[in-house]
């Protein structure tokens, strides 16, 4: 089987091509622009549309609106543009219409910077909408594991019609590995045709897609009937990557580009006599609680390590139960932490010297 060298955003979106997309509407910002810029190539030679919206909201908008129609449709954008995307991702979760959402990150907050920081486990895993939703947020390492992502992202949206995360970061989005398209070739769902907007011709009764429900009981029905298909997707779908752990005395938890940096301390610890593992979760939501209730015996403390100021700790600490110390380990605004400084941390903690 041939491979491919390609940049993270580029293979993103062949995968999303090969997936079945066949709508994509964005704006253009970095770290992500290799993404539409693929696209409008690439999309309307294989029967599909491109378009470029004036904004951000435009784009999350004109996402509804195909999506509706029973299109596969996509956007990507970037920590802020995704942050204006909020009010819209709200609505598709109310109306439970599955589409793909790819977010390359970068260093906030604000406007914050262009370098890869992947500080949005907040927006990807709480929402910054209104009201009580949650999204399926997968999270790749590899540019090989962003492919079969970004195509097994469209089955889970068809699956249990929810928007769902493909979660990258400009780290990842830009470093350039070998990808095998012809590894994981899928049969692509058909979904629920049941509830799309078609228009009706006078030969069905008219369907409507709504989010307002002014009956408080209406309302309350609608959300429960959410929550019980969260429950599913967490009990069905929830994804996490094991590494040395059988052994491990010091437990690291990443995610993203974040865990790369963590597999090669380990390497190094690991020489140093420490034993070290990780637990890397490949679903940021739903939050791979599972493998901390089962922590080695030999398990003395866990570090969280992320490329912000402390988010996915929380869901951490949550998860081992105070089972044993949480500590966390992080670098923000774009700067990316080093092998060696993890090691000398996990060093220092080990002998009472870290905090």
């Amino acid at each position: 089987m041939s491979r491919t060298l390609m940049k993270g955003n580029e293979a993103l979106a062949r995968a999303a091509i090969r997936g079945g997309c066949t709508h994509f509407f964005g704006y253009p910002i970095t770290p992500q622009n290799e993404i539409p810029e693929y696209f409008a190539r690439e999309l309307p030679k294989a029967g599909g549309l491109f378009l470029q919206a004036e904004s951000e909201i435009a784009a999350v908008n004109m996402l509804y609106g195909a999506a509706a129609a029973g299109a596969r449709a996509m956007t990507s954008s970037s920590s802020p543009g995704i942050a204006l995307m909020q009010e819209g991702i709200s609505m598709l979760a109310a109306t439970e219409i599955p589409c793909v959402i790819v977010n390359v990150m970068r260093g906030g907050p604000g406007l914050g910077t262009i370098q890869p920081a992947p500080s949005e486990y907040f927006q990807m895993t709480r929402g910054g909408g209104n009201g009580d939703y949650r999204i399926i947020s997968l999270a790749p390492a590899t540019v090989q594991e962003s492919a079969e992502m970004m195509e097994e992202s469209f089955e889970l949206a068809q699956k249990y019609r929810t928007p769902v995360f493909l979660v990258s970061d400009g780290l990842l989005g830009q470093m350039m590995e070998p990808v095998q398209f012809d590894r994981h070739t899928k049969k692509k769902r058909a979904g629920n045709k049941r509830w799309i907007l078609t228009g009706h011709r006078h030969r069905r009764p008219p369907r409507t897609i709504k989010s307002l429900r002014l009956d408080p009981a209406t309302l309350e029905s609608h959300n429960l009937e959410l929550q019980d298909k969260y429950g599913r997707i967490s009990r069905r779908e929830t994804r996490f990557e094991l590494y040395r752990m059988s052994d491990a005395e010091l437990v690291f938890c990443a995610f993203g580009s974040t865990a790369r940096i963590v597999k090669n301390s380990i390497v190094d610890l690991r020489q140093k006599g420490c034993r070290a593992g990780l637990i890397r979760p490949q679903t940021l939501w739903p939050f791979p609680v599972q493998p901390f209730k089962v922590l080695p015996e030999s398990g003395k403390a866990v570090i969280c390590v992320e490329m912000n100021c402390g988010q996915m700790v929380d869901d951490v600490r949550l998860a081992v139960e105070g089972r044993m110390p949480v500590h966390f380990y992080g670098r923000c605004g774009g700067v990316i932490p080093e092998p060696a400084e993890l090691s000398e941390y996990a060093l220092e903690l080990l002998t009472g010297g870290a905090a």
